[in-house]
């Protein structure tokens, strides 16, 4: 006697393609066919997600060289699969000596989703290079981010978003992830040094805006720690968390290091601080103008310091402050360096002129200095001041 599930085990035999297993027929969509068959004009070779996802890593795996066909400017330098090397297709021939000398290595071309070209093209001329071991990840960037890949930026559109800070650029908070003996030898400028290892620790130093743009970095493609603690921030809720992979060695190679020289501001009993820090009217004070040009070269040679209350503090402060109100000064002397300079700042300097006077009258031995201006706090980490 024929049963119901019978006749419909026999319809769906019917429907299923020839060839095809049953289970295929009914589960696999339209879309994910479409993505894994070549089309016309597509390398023959293709990688999905999953196959893309274990071969990305930092340090970046030995024997495997993914690459992006974007152009640098406009996709690359914004955001790519980490640890990737930028052969934008349009400059292949010319940058071809990119290519590992090892024409076995495995070589993952992608570049900006199904409609784009640029990555089969790249890999066709890989191919007649000698290459022989090619594939191409087709649904690229846009499959890459849906799917929860992480995303690196570049040493361009790095700078890009420093030379554009504090002029109606894009916000962003830069995480130095080094420990903190290795970050005071010279930091990115407006970077602030969170370790990865004391990250719960300084939590605060994050923005409350969880949607803030995050850059982590370290000591170059061989160091984790970046990864780590992007990992931390996102499990925080923070969702617009992006690495700088080559990090300090990278930015160093290419912009020198950013190290606060000896010389330049002093106060009774304390060591010569950074160069441009410049003695204002009060005593203990600094010029505006030394204290502006110094946080924009080398943050991470001052230690800056809003003594404002928490509630002030959590509404908006200068990006790369750390809080310790006016009230709990005395109570945290500890925590001020004895190795470089601590700025205090306020709304209007009369907090910040108290915290100069309490430290010197309890901790005459260290550098600390104060700035005597009006200053606007915006959200996004950005200020404007005006000197008394």
């Amino acid at each position: 006697m024929k049963t119901g599930l019978h006749y419909l085990a026999v319809a769906l035999a019917l429907i299923a393609p020839v060839g095809l297993p049953l289970s295929a027929a009914i589960w696999t969509t339209p879309a994910h066919a479409q993505q894994l068959q070549p089309r016309e004009g597509w390398f023959k070779d293709l990688a999905d997600f999953d196959f893309v996802r274990p071969n990305v890593d930092i340090p970046p795996k030995n024997g495997i060289m993914l690459i992006d066909s974007r152009p640098a400017a406009r996709q690359y330098d914004l955001g790519h699969i980490p640890g990737s090397v930028n052969i934008p297709d349009s400059q292949f021939d010319k940058l071809a000596d990119k290519l590992p000398a090892d024409k076995t290595v495995l070589l993952i071309f992608y570049c900006g989703g199904l409609e784009c070209m640029l990555s089969h093209n790249s890999a066709q001329k890989a191919e007649k290079l000698g290459y022989s071991n090619i594939k191409v990840y087709a649904a690229g960037m846009p499959d890459w981010k849906a799917r929860g890949g992480t995303a690196s930026v570049s040493a361009a559109y790095l700078k890009k978003l420093i030379d554009e800070s504090g002029k109606g650029g894009t916000p962003y908070t830069l995480v130095d992830a080094r420990p903190k003996r290795v970050a005071d030898k010279g930091m990115i400028p407006t970077a602030i040094n969170i370790s990865d290892t004391e990250f719960d620790k300084h939590v605060d130093k994050l923005p409350a805006d969880k949607a803030s743009l995050l850059i982590y970095y370290c000591g170059g493609l061989e160091c984790v720690l970046s990864d780590k603690s992007a990992d931390k921030a996102r499990k925080l809720g923070y969702n617009n968390v992006v690495t700088y992979p080559p990090g300090h060695p990278e930015w160093e190679k290419i912009h020198g290091s950013g190290t606060a020289a000896s010389g330049g501001a002093t106060d009774k009993g304390t060591k010569p601080t950074t160069p441009a820090l410049e003695p204002g009217k009060e005593k203990g004070s600094v010029t505006l103008a030394s204290f502006e040009k110094a946080w924009k070269e080398n943050p991470g040679a001052i230690n800056l310091v809003d003594v404002r209350d928490a509630k002030e503090f959590a509404a908006a402060t200068i990006r790369g402050a750390a809080s310790v109100s006016i009230n709990d000064l005395e109570r945290k002397l500890d925590l001020l360096p004895k190795d470089k300079p601590t700025v205090f700042i306020c709304g209007t300097g009369a907090r910040a002129g108290e915290a100069y006077d309490t430290v010197k009258l309890l901790r005459g031995d260290l550098p600390v200095f104060f700035l005597d201006a009006e200053i606007k706090f915006n959200p996004d980490g950005t200020f404007s001041a005006r000197q008394k």
